[in-house]
Order: C-alpha cells, then sequence, then structure tokens
C-alpha cells in the first residue's frame, strides 16, 4: 500500500492511497466467484456462467463492492501509518480501479487541533450571592392559588391581565395566511407569557364577542422557528373571558396544596427551599457558562471544519424536527436554510473549540466516567421522567446511542471540577442589575446624542 498526504487545510489533510495489483485482483475474482455461484443467466447451468459474461453483465456491481471492501480494510491501516490524529469521518474520493490492475482512492480528513492549554485552575469567576425575599415566595403562592382557583365568566368588563380568554385566531405575514398559526378557542392565560407576552397585551382592553387585528413583531430568537423575526398580524376573536376565583390564603389552603404541609407556613418554607434550590441550580449552570466563556477566550485555536458541519447538521435537524411536528418543512415557514447555517456557524466553532477544551482538561486530570456516574445519570433520567432506571437504560442499548450520553456525563464532570477550582469573587446581584442598567440608559443616552447630531447636520 502506498500512502500520498497533502495538506488541504490547517487541519486538513487529503490521502492518496494506492493498492497493489496482486491484492487487488485477488479482491476481484473473490467478488467474482461468489457472482457466479449466486447468478441466474439464461443459456447458462448456475455457476458455469463464463467470466467475460460475469463482467458484462455484473463488472459494475462487483467493481462498486470491491472498492467499498477495499476503502474499508485500507483506510485506518494507512492513518495509522501516517500517524494521523484523525476526528469525524473521512470524505472518500475518487476511488479507481487503474488500467494497470493497482487500485486508487482519495480520503480527505480533518486532524486534532493542536494547542497549548492555557491556565483553567483557579479562575476568577464572579458569583452573587443567592437569597429568596419574600415577594419571591408570595409570587409562588400567588402561582399555586391561581392553579386551583375555579374560573367564572365575566360578562361586565374587559380582557384584564390574570385573566383567561378563550380566543379564535389566525395569523398572517405580508398579507399571506400562515395556516399553521391558527387556534380556536384556545385558552390564553394572560400576561403569563406563554402565549408571547406581546400578544397577551394587546388583548388587554377587548370585550367579550370583539373582533380585532393586531400586529406582533417577534425576535429573530423566537422559540418559534415559523415566527422568529417577522411580523405577524393577528386576527382575533374573543369568544369568551373567564376570572379566577382564588382560594383565602390560610391553612386550610396550604393543606389543599398538599398533604405535607398543616400550616402556611410550613408551605411556606417548602416553597422557600426549592426556589432555593432552584437559583442554586441556575447560578452553578451561569458559572459553567463564565468558566466556558473565559475558556474560549484563552484558548484560541482552529477547528476542524466538518465537526463545525456536523453541529451545524444537527442545529438544522432540530429546527426542521420541530417544524415537522407541526406539519412544516423549512421551505413552509419561510427559513432560509443557508442563511441559518451561516448565522448559527459563530456558536458551532465555539461548541466544538470548547469540547476539544474541556477533553484536553480531562486528559491532563485524568477525569473519567465510573460506573458511578453512568447510574447517577439514568437515576436522574428516571426520576425526570418519572420512568425505572431500567426503562432508562433500555434506551441505551447500543454504542451509538451510549456515546452521545457519556460525553454529556464528561463534560458535566470536568465542569463540577473547573468549578471547584475556582476562585470566587462576591457581588451582589442586586447591584450588578442596576449596574447593567446604568450601562444601558448610557448606551441609549450615547446613541441618541449621535442621531441629534446626525439629524442636525442633515
Amino acid at each position: 500500500m502506498q500512502v500520498t498526504v497533502n495538506e488541504v487545510g490547517v487541519l486538513t489533510k487529503k490521502l492518496k492511497i494506492v493498492l497493489p495489483e496482486e491484492e487487488v485482483t485477488k479482491e476481484l475474482d473473490a467478488g467474482f466467484r461468489k457472482i457466479k455461484n449466486e447468478a441466474r443467466i439464461k443459456g447458462f447451468r448456475r455457476g458455469k456462467v463464463p467470466r467475460h459474461i460475469l463482467e458484462q453483465t455484473y463488472g459494475h456491481q462487483v467493481r462498486a463492492e470491491v472498492a467499498e471492501k477495499l476503502v474499508q480494510a485500507t483506510y485506518f491501516d494507512a492513518v495509522e501509518k501516517e500517524k494521523l490524529d484523525v476526528v469525524a469521518h473521512p470524505e472518500i474520493k475518487t476511488p479507481v480501479f487503474e488500467e494497470d490492475g493497482s487500485f486508487s482512492y482519495e480520503a480527505e480528513v480533518d486532524t486534532r487541533p493542536q494547542f497549548k492549554l492555557q491556565d483553567y485552575k483557579g479562575m476568577d469567576i464572579e458569583k452573587e450571592k443567592i437569597t429568596v425575599t419574600d415577594a419571591e415566595i408570595d409570587s409562588a403562592i400567588d402561582g399555586l392559588r391561581r392553579e386551583v382557583a375555579p374560573l367564572r365568566s365575566v360578562e361586565d368588563r374587559a380582557v384584564q391581565e390574570r385573566d383567561i380568554v378563550i380566543a379564535d385566531f389566525d395569523g398572517f405575514h405580508e398579507g399571506e395566511q400562515l395556516k399553521q398559526v391558527h387556534g380556536e378557542n384556545v385558552n390564553v392565560d394572560v400576561g403569563t407569557g406563554r402565549h408571547g407576552q406581546e400578544f397577551e397585551n394587546k388583548l388587554i382592553g377587548m370585550q367579550k364577542g370583539e373582533e380585532a387585528s393586531v400586529e406582533v413583531d417577534f425576535d429573530a430568537d423566537s422559540p418559534n422557528p415559523l415566527l422568529a423575526g417577522k411580523k405577524i398580524e393577528f386576527k382575533v376573536r374573543i369568544n369568551d373571558i373567564k376570572e379566577r376565583v382564588l382560594p383565602e390564603l390560610d391553612d386550610e389552603f396550604a393543606r389543599d396544596v398538599g398533604e405535607d404541609f398543616d400550616s402556611l407556613s410550613a408551605l411556606r418554607q417548602h416553597i422557600k427551599e426549592k426556589i432555593l434550590a432552584e437559583k442554586e441550580q441556575a447560578l452553578e449552570g451561569d458559572i459553567s457558562d463564565r468558566i466556558m466563556q473565559k475558556l474560549l477566550a484563552a484558548n484560541q485555536f482552529e477547528v476542524p471544519s466538518r465537526l463545525v458541519q456536523y453541529e451545524i447538521n444537527e442545529y438544522i435537524k432540530q429546527t426542521e424536527e420541530t417544524l415537522q411536528r407541526g406539519g412544516l418543512s423549512l421551505e413552509a415557514a419561510g427559513i432560509n436554510r443557508a442563511e441559518t447555517e451561516e448565522r448559527y456557524r459563530e456558536t458551532a466553532v465555539k461548541r466544538v473549540r470548547g469540547d476539544f477544551i474541556l477533553k484536553k482538561i480531562a486528559e491532563q486530570e485524568e477525569i473519567k466516567v465510573l460506573d458511578e456516574d453512568l447510574n447517577n445519570g439514568f437515576a436522574r433520567i428516571a426520576k425526570q421522567y418519572n420512568m425505572t432506571v431500567s426503562e432508562v437504560k433500555g434506551y441505551f442499548k447500543n454504542r451509538d446511542d451510549m456515546l452521545p450520553f457519556m460525553n454529556e456525563l464528561l463534560n458535566e464532570k470536568i465542569l463540577k471540577f473547573l468549578r471547584n477550582e475556582a476562585k470566587y469573587i462576591p457581588v451582589d446581584a442586586e447591584e450588578k442589575n442596576e449596574a447593567k442598567k446604568s450601562f444601558k440608559v448610557g448606551s441609549e443616552t450615547a446613541e441618541e446624542g449621535n442621531d441629534n447630531k446626525e439629524t442636525a447636520g442633515e
């Protein structure tokens, strides 16, 4: 086997692999012997068909099968021979049976980036102090009261925030009706934002039986790809307006919420602990994000293009699956695939680069996924989806199912290690939010000043 390596890019190599005549002839002869014993050709008994007749009838099929077999049998040997640290699947090109009896093909591959890992232990990370206010507890209890409250129709007033509106609606974009943006007798809980805060706000003040047309601008990052970045006109009819009859806030209400609560104070304590746990989990995620941002900023290097494209393809696939559940395609939703790919590319590059950084840390710190980690992961999924651990394990039957799950567990373990190693700078969450608001206001003022200058110039 002869292997020639050419540089295509920083991380991309093109291998030209040539196999000698004797090896190729051996495989071709075996292929034709196999087809000879199986072939049925009129005028010849099975197993007695001459080679030149087989060549005429089955030559293309046999050569295609032999070519695939030769590539599979030699590609990994060629990579090992050249000591290439390859990532992702190769792109196999131009397999050819040469006139001299040899066989050649090209394999374009991406190799692992080589980089010196920058300091990752003891990073300075801001960490807010977690508190739970009485207002947050009151808001949670108010949510519980709303959940258990019976509804009654109101006839003598318009829609208010916190009402349940029963509505029909149709969506239009640039005058064209969107068939998938349609609802009849839909329950809209005004003020929750579940149907979009702007849409819900437009319903406030409408009367039962009233029909109206309202316009809503959707952000480019709206979770609904059909609406993202568009101005949608909704034609709405209010069929009914219902208000909640809230229960009294007392010990009896607490007991109705759950058998574990014998008093309102016990319920409040439970809610406080729950909110605290949720905030701690959210802060843990925020800290992991801050760590990753610092790692990405400190470790700049090229990443394999095929892995980036894989990330992009997965994102597009998930978007398509979301649309298909609503009976739509990308084209029907007005989504341009090429534009979406380019918009997501920077994120895909960061994801790929971040994964290389984390795996290098794992290698240096000898962090691995153990049986205990797997069992804990299975148990977590079981609890989340109200399943047994055995049922969860049934979804991870083969290697292709297990690898993404194990990769996720490994990344979690690496990030936990980094969080434990970080140096935390305590910050006041309220002061930080106020600083952000002040910066935003200052920026807006500066922009307004620039706008005024431009207007005066005109």
